[in-house]
């Protein structure tokens, strides 16, 4: 007997393999963003099916709410040259052929054993349950160095992404802290003294 949870799953799993088929399909960088936000979407409803719900309002928060956004914002104002980006298509082709065929049988050795039964049943949760909580206590308890490994990683990439990307221009005005402190009185203000006026 289906039930109508089952059917839901269905529904957003079709429309998430066909947004994600259209992300790499799409000739217009920009409709391949939105595209991209639209998996992200039911990505997101597929894990509150789970009842993971931290999970999904994070990924609605952190990538439709702000990478994406961003990613929007730099396909629009550059000038993206797509016929360049088509030239080592037929190049990497035999490499993402090979990347797609072992995520393949990853899916199929995870269908496998949930079909199969050798998966291991899952236990049953008790009713004040929350994942958030067990979530936090695994990351800091029994994943706290991948995580801190993790953390030390992005902070390496931010910086490494703001030195090169950063550009000293010759015109552009901006301000030296350390000159304004070693500024004095003598340096700013100058005194003149000049005649009165008598004929006034």
């Amino acid at each position: 007997m289906v039930n109508f949870e089952t059917v839901v799953f269905y529904l957003f799993a079709a429309i998430l393999l066909g947004s994600a088929l259209r992300v790499i399909t799409a000739r217009n960088p920009v409709h391949a963003a939105l595209y991209l936000v639209l998996a992200f979407f039911t990505a997101s409803a597929i894990w509150l099916l789970l009842r993971a719900e931290f999970l999904a309002v994070t990924l609605v928060l952190v990538y439709v709410g702000a990478v994406m956004v961003l990613f929007l914002f730099v396909v629009m104002m550059l000038d993206v040259n797509l016929e360049r980006l088509r030239q080592g298509f037929w190049q990497y082709l035999p490499l993402g052929l090979a990347v797609g065929a072992l995520m393949a049988a990853e899916m199929a050795a995870v269908l496998y054993t949930r079909w199969s039964g050798l998966a291991a049943r899952p236990r049953a949760l008790a009713p004040d349950y929350s994942n958030t909580k067990e979530l936090g206590r695994l990351i800091y308890t029994d994943y706290a160095y991948a995580f801190e490994l993790a953390a030390v990683i992005l902070l390496v990439a931010i910086v490494a992404a703001i030195a090169l990307t950063l550009r000293r221009r010759k015109d552009s005005r901006s301000q030296d802290p350390s000159q304004q402190v070693k500024a004095r009185r003598a340096d700013r203000v100058r005194l003149v003294s000049m005649p009165a006026d008598k004929d006034g």
